[in-house]
């Protein structure tokens, strides 16, 4: 089954590590009967299609599990597990799984910014001249080591505007096991481009694969 969760407030600062833990026990406690790996040292099984990056909201995260048990409704496991979980975290959907981690490619953000050096007019005037660049080149850590990608590549569906004393930028980008691209790597071309210190707020909305349909 796949669990649905949203994971906000405080626990944004728990790392997917931690995270991981935090799920297993909540399940322990709740004695929702889980699989358990097999083997020397048998553990309970769940898997993560898509782990979210520290200090990001998640609005419509999950985790994949199975039950030794098909007695339990998805609202007694909801309920079961919102009792063990830290307030940050509550679960809303428990769903048969219809799409394999693999097929997921993108991800929708909404990103807010605030900047202490300068008003948030000016803020959005220098967002949309970056991003009206035909390059705009950043540093990207993978496996292989730090190298240097355009981002201007992947702006293709986004919007920016002036919402209160912020800068909202709301962005679809890569976020395939192949190809992941993280938003704060726009902020980073904002800092580096204009000498800036920005102040980012990070919510993933929702993942999709290639076709534009909501991982399911």
């Amino acid at each position: 089954m796949r669990v649905w969760f949203e994971k906000k407030d405080q626990c944004i600062y728990i790392s997917h590590l931690d995270l991981n833990r935090c799920m297993i026990r909540a399940i322990q406690k709740s004695r929702i009967p889980i699989w358990h790996t097999e083997g020397f040292n048998p553990h309970p099984f769940i898997t993560f299609p898509m782990p979210l990056s520290l200090g990001f909201v998640g609005k419509k995260e999950c985790m994949d599990m199975r039950l030794l048990e098909d007695d339990f409704s998805f609202k007694e496991i909801i309920d079961r597990l919102n009792d063990c979980l830290p307030k940050g975290i509550r679960v809303f959907d428990v769903t048969e799984p219809k799409m394999k981690a693999g097929v997921i490619d993108k991800a929708l953000y909404i990103l807010k910014l605030n900047c202490d050096e300068t008003t948030p007019e000016e803020l959005l005037k220098k967002t949309e001249e970056l991003f009206s660049r035909d390059e705009i080149m950043v540093d990207k850590k993978s496996k292989s080591g730090i190298k240097q990608v355009n981002l201007k590549e992947y702006l293709t569906d986004y919007t920016v505007s002036l919402v209160d004393d912020y800068v909202k930028i709301k962005i679809m980008l890569p976020a395939g096991s192949t190809l992941n691209v993280n938003p704060t790597l726009l902020v980073d071309a904002l800092e580096k481009e204009y000498s800036l210190e920005i102040f980012p707020r990070v919510t993933r909305l929702n993942i999709f694969n290639k076709d534009g349909e909501e991982f399911a």
